[in-house]
């Protein structure tokens, strides 16, 4: 198949960044609506992290399979299977006639998002084949991150006002249908020339350890963290990932080839990938609440409080992916943990009457920091393994991120929980200066990790581990 051309590949850069910006876009737009279900269905905190971590178990879990599944039967025809999923997804959880359909449909929209953005990401890894040149498409594919945010509080706010949080699900449809013709037409079919085996067993572990501790970190506050399905759970999780490792280091292809964490660069990029995105849904979760319920404020006015965070990250992320490509990953992730903790520090004395400018600027570090750390993930994930295993590359990344997202949203939702007492709105504010903490915490993990995972002696660690893997895996 001959090379694409310089406009073409821009193209289907495009084509990809259409699906990332629809999962964006949904992931904001259902937190600025949370209120709003939270009062329309009766649900409660827990719920509510039901609806936003039904959708990241079952895509996290689905990931890997989703970039081996496309490196087998076709990255193009994987890629839109995931977009008529997501797309029908969305319209039935529009019509949802309760808080457990919505969340059983937010499952359907999850198993349609695993095929999306790994596939989408493999399919510009074998597009940009020029490092510095692919670095910069991962800048632009981390700048739609940014663009997406901006409008989806904005774009939420004004639908919830206008016509409830049932049209938030409506504006992925048009996009969703645009980009399903537009890849039919322009994206070519690309397969791996070795494939990896299913893996049926290994899935199913995967599912069982994430499932079963996010729903214990979910339920341990009302259930107690003593009682026997709480710890249960803990300990079924433990047992499946015990078994997952014995399991995987046993098969020829396995679903996760564990000899990429050889690489400490891989692995500190997993690591570092779970913080952010673990602050990320933790911020997302959390800051609606309080904007909305402490504060007092209407979706749409809440929606505008946090375009500082979401202009600053889609300015801030392509720059991210220029300095990723001429100086390397080491300096974008140190600025991103000291912003990210920088950001999150005075929000743990948050208070019904924070001043608003304070509020900006949290937001707006934030943003910057959160910018600056997805291009440095992503560009040593695809990296780190051949090029003809890119599907499974780029779907580490991805589970890191939704595994991060999942466990934010669990942990810091909970520990709020169990500081509320009394009235929830009124308790909130001073409830989630814990779960601030936390966040400013993963923010100097990853600048720690930024310094460690970069230098020349991890360095050398990937280079032996992606020898070793081309000796089983040819690129």
């Amino acid at each position: 198949m001959p090379e694409p051309t310089p406009r073409r590949r821009l193209l289907i850069l495009a084509i990809c960044c259409l699906s990332l910006f629809i999962v964006g876009l949904d992931a904001t737009i259902v937190n600025i609506a949370l209120p709003s279900l939270r009062a329309d269905l009766g649900a409660s905190v827990s719920g509510l992290q039901w609806v936003i971590d039904a959708y990241t178990l079952v895509l996290a879990s689905l990931l890997v399979l989703a970039g081996s599944t496309a490196d087998r039967v076709g990255r193009r025809r994987t890629f839109q299977t995931g977009l008529a999923l997501f797309t029908a997804g969305s319209l039935l959880c529009s019509i949802a006639p309760d808080l457990g359909w919505l969340i059983a449909f937010r499952t359907v929209q999850a198993v349609g998002g695993s095929m999306l953005n790994p596939v989408a990401m493999s399919i510009i890894t074998n597009t940009f084949t020029e490092p510095r040149e692919r670095a910069r498409a991962i800048g632009v594919w981390g700048g739609v991150v940014g663009l997406s945010m901006a409008l989806g509080p904005v774009l939420g706010g004004a639908l919830v006002a206008g016509l409830g949080w049932r049209s938030i699900f409506w504006i992925n449809v048009p996009v969703g249908v645009a980009a399903f013709v537009l890849a039919a037409v322009f994206v070519p079919e690309s397969r791996a020339a070795r494939p990896r085996r299913l893996d049926p067993v290994g899935q199913l572990l995967v599912l069982l350890v994430l499932a079963t501790v996010t729903f214990a970190i979910i339920e341990g506050p009302a259930a107690g963290w003593a009682s026997p399905g709480i710890v249960g759970c803990f300990v079924a999780g433990a047992a499946a990932l015990a078994a997952l490792i014995r399991y995987e280091n046993r098969r020829r292809d396995p679903l996760l080839d564990l000899r990429v964490f050889r690489s400490v660069p891989f692995s500190g990029a997993t690591l570092i990938a779970v913080c952010a995105f673990g602050t990320l849904g933790g911020f997302l979760f959390l800051n609606s609440l309080y904007l909305q319920e402490v504060r007092g404020l209407s979706a749409l006015h809440a929606g505008l409080y946090t375009l500082p965070m979401a202009l600053m990250t889609a300015v801030v992320a392509p720059l991210s992916g220029r300095i990723v490509g001429a100086r390397g990953p080491r300096l974008p992730l140190v600025l991103a943990g000291a912003a990210i903790a920088v950001a999150m520090l005075p929000l743990t004395l948050l208070a019904p009457d924070t001043p608003v400018r304070l509020l900006f600027a949290s937001y707006a570090v934030f943003g910057f920091g959160f910018g600056m750390v997805n291009a440095p993930i992503t560009n040593t994930a695809v990296s780190g393994l051949p090029r003809a295993q890119a599907g499974v590359a780029a779907a580490i990344a991805s589970t890191s991120r939704q595994v991060g997202s999942a466990l934010g949203v669990a942990v810091i939702g909970a520990v709020v929980v169990s500081g509320l007492g009394g009235a929830a709105a009124e308790r909130l504010a001073a409830a989630s200066r814990s779960g601030w903490w936390i966040m400013v915490g993963c923010g100097l993990v990853i600048l720690v990790l930024g310094v460690l995972t970069t230098g020349r002696r991890a360095r050398a660690t990937a280079e032996r581990a992606g020898a070793e893997l081309r000796e089983v895996v040819p690129a």
